[in-house]
């Protein structure tokens, strides 16, 4: 059975830190990209960082590019995305995916080249 289990979400003030993991399961972890995504209140859940785990590559969009970095640990199978100098439009539910390599999942624009998703946790960043 393939799981997804995030953590480590929760609420902190506009230039605080969060960082989240992602603990996988029941894939060949190695193989795969992974990502964060997000979404916003009434807003579309949108692209936020994958990273491939077989290369280390990344990509990142452009509104978090050097405050987030993204992460992967393949003696854990676990992906972490660590957040700093948050801002309140960084507030939503945030989700982990996994997915074989691919140029249109490298976009991050097209959720059905996903494989994998967790559950979501939610991200809060207000004073």
């Amino acid at each position: 059975e393939v799981q997804l289990v995030e953590s480590g979400g929760g609420s902190v003030q506009p230039g605080g830190s969060l960082t989240l993991s992602c603990a996988a399961s029941g894939f060949r972890f190695g193989d795969y990209v992974m990502g964060w995504f997000r979404q916003a209140p009434g807003e579309k859940r949108e692209g936020v960082s994958i990273i491939a785990n077989f290369d280390g590559s990344t990509n990142y969009a452009r509104g978090v590019k050097g405050r987030f970095t993204i992460s992967t640990d393949l003696r854990r199978d676990t992906v972490t995305l660590t957040m700093n100098n948050l801002r309140p439009d960084d507030t939503g539910v945030y989700y982990c995916a996994a997915g074989r390599p691919g140029a249109l999942l490298w976009t991050m624009k097209y959720e059905g080249e996903w494989s994998y998703w967790g559950q979501g946790l939610e991200v809060t960043v207000s004073s």
